[in-house]
C-alpha cells in the first residue's frame, strides 16, 4: 500500500507528532491552513468516511475523543475550533486515508455553520 498515512504511523515517515495512543495518531499538517492545523488519523487504514464499517465506528469515536483532549492540551477548548472531514474528491480529500483537521488559533473565516 502506497499510503503517506500508514507511512507515518508506521514511523517511515516523520512527522510532529502531538497525540499518539493505540488506536489514533495526531500531528502537524504540513501545509497549514491555521496557525494551528493538525491531523487526527487512526492507525487503522480506512479510506474515507464512506468505507467506515460498523466495526470501526468506535474508533471514529475515539478520534473525536482525541480531538478533546488535543483541543485542551493546545490550550483552545474554550476559545473554539473547527474539526473537518473531507469525503472524497468532491470535498478536497486528496489523500485517501480517514482524518480530520484540526484547525484554531484565530478566526476562521469562511464556512460558518450556526445552530438553530
Amino acid at each position: 500500500m502506497d499510503c503517506i498515512f500508514c507511512k507515518i504511523v508506521e514511523g517511515s515517515i516523520p512527522s510532529k507528532k502531538v497525540f499518539e495512543n493505540e488506536h489514533v495518531i495526531a500531528f502537524h499538517d504540513i501545509q497549514p491552513a491555521a496557525p494551528l492545523h493538525l491531523l487526527i488519523i487512526p492507525k487503522k487504514h480506512i479510506a474515507s468516511m464512506n468505507d467506515v464499517e460498523p466495526e470501526d465506528w468506535p474508533l471514529i469515536g475515539e478520534i473525536h475523543r482525541a480531538a478533546q483532549q488535543i483541543a485542551r492540551e493546545q490550550g483552545i477548548a474554550e476559545t473554539g475550533y473547527r474539526l473537518v472531514n473531507n469525503c472524497g474528491p468532491d470535498s478536497g480529500q486528496i489523500v485517501f486515508h480517514i482524518h480530520y483537521h484540526l484547525l484554531a488559533g484565530e478566526k476562521l473565516g469562511g464556512l460558518n455553520v450556526r445552530s438553530a
